[in-house]
């Protein structure tokens, strides 16, 4: 893909109220006149005609009217009420105040649902690209300036001004290139190869530093960069830390897996390596466990996928939590608390899991996927409902990475094209460039 190649672009510009008891019927009592007669002004005559005649009374009572002239008279009623209030009853007081709708929506203000376009900003053509579900051949740099790698060549794609360039083309029998990861300082490129080689690039000048020799056997299908430490993942089931500022650049090997090794990322804090193999099989590494002399041991291996594991992603606001998709006969996606090796949820998708990416702005989480859709998911977490589907590949969307914003996300498939999608939102207002991170190879001379 270079600037005569053609392109094809798709933009898209275009309470209830709370209950409330009724004043009508309620009453203070606090003011009650108690039920108690005025024992001074009782007729102790009528007290006395009760005690004696009573038992006549009862045998041949008194008339009506008689025995509630003599009942007043005997409690001294003088035609008053029992029940009655001495003073005006307090004003009601409502215990429970009634809030309204604008006054519930004032307090904590609703947050308007976000627009998630259904269909790519943009879509460019990526002739040649490896349709391999084991390879990783797409990384988007601190830079702004994303790489992809088609068939023995890597191309660059400038998002602050949409140029494109070539800066890597390997020789016929090294190539194809199976795997490309950018260093922190988003200057730097690593470039694994078919014949077992990794190549160190410099993006500003197109020149490159040197090629890691010996470490694997076979072709280098993954790569992640841990400062100065460019991990490496190869056929040959290796896991190897390399130190890219010494000429002998192998310091420490993982050893667990039995197949391909497809997927590695390192958490945010770099004391955890998580690896991912064709063997079903996820590990584990503690950085700060590594030997030189002998192979490390693994923190965890996990064993819950049935199918290859290549996705692989660290959340952005828990530092434990990884979430990991397996291929076409596991399709769920998993999430683990590394530090102590448990799945905490597990989800089936329907289909082959190749790629994810959390959203750096919610909580969500971004899934592209193979047969039969070959769509992309984006989930709410951790409910995992489905909030939008994302269609516009044809064949597997086998490469997701995210712009350093953390807004927009590539996809490449082979079908031949490399799509972005405005699925994390718009950026609030521009924002000043990162800071420059430390440069990796301050130390290194040009080892060819």
């Amino acid at each position: 893909m270079d600037s005569s190649s053609s392109s094809t672009t798709t933009r898209m510009f275009h309470p209830r109220s709370a209950l409330r008891e009724n004043p009508q019927r309620k009453k203070s009592y606090e003011n009650l006149d108690r039920f108690i007669p005025n024992r001074s002004a009782m007729d102790m005559d009528f007290a006395h005609y009760m005690l004696t005649e009573g038992r006549k009374v009862k045998e041949s009572p008194p008339s009506q009217s008689l025995y509630q002239k003599l009942l007043a008279e005997a409690f001294n009623m003088n035609g008053r009420r029992i029940l009655a209030f001495k003073n005006k009853p307090p004003t009601l007081v409502d215990p429970i105040p009634l809030f309204t709708s604008s006054s519930v929506h004032s307090s904590k203000p609703v947050k308007p649902q976000r627009h998630i376009p259904q269909r790519p900003e943009m879509t460019l053509d990526a002739p040649d690209i490896v349709d391999d579900f084991y390879l990783n051949l797409l990384d988007w740099g601190n830079n702004n300036v994303l790489a992809i790698a088609l068939g023995t060549t890597v191309y660059l794609w400038n998002a602050s001004n949409s140029s494109i360039s070539e800066v890597v083309t390997v020789d016929e029998e090294d190539g194809p290139v199976t795997s490309i990861n950018w260093a922190p300082d988003g200057r730097h490129l690593a470039v694994g190869l078919d014949n077992s080689n990794v190549q160190l690039w410099d993006s500003a000048t197109n020149q490159m530093l040197r090629t890691l020799r010996g470490g694997h056997r076979l072709r280098v299908t993954s790569l992640a960069w841990n400062h100065h430490l460019l991990t490496t993942g190869g056929k040959d089931a290796k896991v190897i830390n390399n130190d890219v500022r010494i000429r002998e650049h192998i310091v420490e090997s993982y050893e667990g897996h039995r197949q391909e090794v497809c997927g590695l990322k390192w958490s945010a804090s770099g004391q955890q390596l998580a690896s991912g193999g064709n063997d079903n099989l996820l590990f584990i590494w503690d950085r700060f466990m590594a030997s030189s002399n002998s192979p490390r041991h693994w923190l965890h291996k996990l064993e819950d996928h049935t199918a290859a594991v290549k996705a692989l992603a660290w959340c952005p606001f828990q530092s434990n939590l990884l979430a990991s998709g397996g291929g076409g006969n596991d399709r769920h996606i998993k999430f683990w608390n590394t530090q102590t090796g448990t799945c905490l949820n597990s989800v089936d998708t329907g289909s082959q899991v190749c790629a994810l990416q959390w959203n750096k702005h919610e909580r969500e989480l971004l899934s592209s996927h193979g047969f039969t859709e070959n769509q992309l998911i984006l989930w709410k977490y951790p409910s995992m409902v489905q909030m939008a589907e994302l269609s516009g590949h044809t064949s597997p969307a086998l490469f997701m990475t995210q712009s350093p914003d953390g807004y927009t996300v590539a996809s490449a498939a082979g079908d031949e094209t490399l799509r972005f999608w405005n699925v994390f939102g718009n950026p609030k207002a521009a924002k000043p460039a990162p800071k420059a991170i430390a440069e990796p190879f301050a130390n290194v001379s040009h080892f060819r």
